[in-house]
């Protein structure tokens, strides 16, 4: 649920709210949010987008129509927001040759940025990856540099619009969320801890080196992103998800601690350099308390992230 202050906010906003990327994990989760905030002005005015026509729906069964990429340019002009979430992970990276994952990417990018005057956007918030950081580290797998890439090249081509059109462009560096509909479950050390726990499995940690992470709930995370969309009707902002930095060991321990009988279980740490991916926990903090958003603890997130995982069960 997003901050109440921010969702009043954005309920008295008359902008129109596209959605890009709706079918992904931060785009439901933004979407039940949205549903949640605006009531019966959801239908008017949020459109979802996605890579094709199709039905969307949200885990209380609501279905929400969406709309495909190539068809965003036939929306009738009028002032609007857009929550820029379309893009191929870096899973895509793995799968896909480099040239035709620089493409697919290249053609979404291309695609929002060459409409957004024609549907009459004047904001739009772009999530970007803490990937961006790892463009040029070497030491960083391929496919880690090569998303770092294209997600700075994103962020660039979307601050240049901003500043070309008088218009306003928040970018967040995302490092790691938590929360509902939450997906490739074995991707993300978060759900595998939830659901070997929920399983009757030890929660394992094999990594031979100290993994160092710093949560947030996407209500949250979203709740700052449109806060600052609504800051100011121009200029480009910029910051990084933040979150406690916890060894994932500790992680592990949290989840245990609300699965009853869930065991912990951590291989032993060999190797001097930790992975260490999370953004700056105490400019995020500053951020959340200009804006007078409280911060999600990690318990709580695990929580509801727990919750979730439950009921899909």
């Amino acid at each position: 649920m997003l901050d109440p202050g921010v969702a009043r906010r954005l309920a008295a906003d008359p902008r129109r709210i596209v959605v890009t990327g709706a079918g992904g994990w931060l785009g439901l989760c933004t979407l039940q949010d949205l549903v949640l905030a605006l009531g019966d002005q959801f239908g008017d005015r949020v459109v979802c987008v996605g890579s094709s026509r199709r039905m969307l729906t949200l885990e209380d069964g609501r279905p929400i129509e969406q709309i495909a990429l190539d068809d965003i340019g036939q929306l009738p002009k009028r002032p609007t927001m857009v929550l820029h979430f379309a893009f191929l992970t870096k899973d895509r990276a793995v799968e896909m040759s480099e040239a035709d994952y620089r493409q697919a990417n290249a053609r979404i990018s291309q695609t929002v940025a060459e409409k957004l005057e024609r549907i009459g956007a004047d904001a739009i918030f772009v999530a970007s990856s803490g990937a961006a950081y790892r463009a040029r580290d070497l030491t960083a797998a391929p496919e880690m540099r090569l998303y770092g890439e294209l997600k700075e090249a994103d962020e660039d081509r979307f601050a240049a619009w901003a500043q070309a059109h008088g218009t306003r462009a928040v970018i967040a560096r995302v490092f790691n969320v938590s929360g509902p509909y939450i997906n490739k479950h074995q991707a993300y050390a978060l759900a595998s801890f939830i659901l070997d726990g929920l399983a009757g499995r030890p929660i394992t940690v094999r990594a031979p080196r100290s993994v160092v992470r710093g949560y947030v709930a996407i209500s949250e995370l979203m709740s700052l992103a449109l806060a600052e969309v609504m800051a100011a009707p121009d200029g480009v902002s910029r910051f990084d998800s933040g979150g406690l930095p916890l060894e994932l060991g500790d992680v592990a321990h949290v989840v245990a601690a609300q699965v009853p009988g869930a065991q912990v279980t951590r291989a032993d740490v060999v190797e001097s350099v930790p992975d260490v991916y999370h953004g700056d926990p105490q400019a995020y903090a500053a951020m959340l308390s200009r804006h007078h958003i409280p911060a999600t603890a990690l318990d709580a997130q695990i929580a509801k992230t727990i919750d979730y995982l439950r009921r899909q069960q």
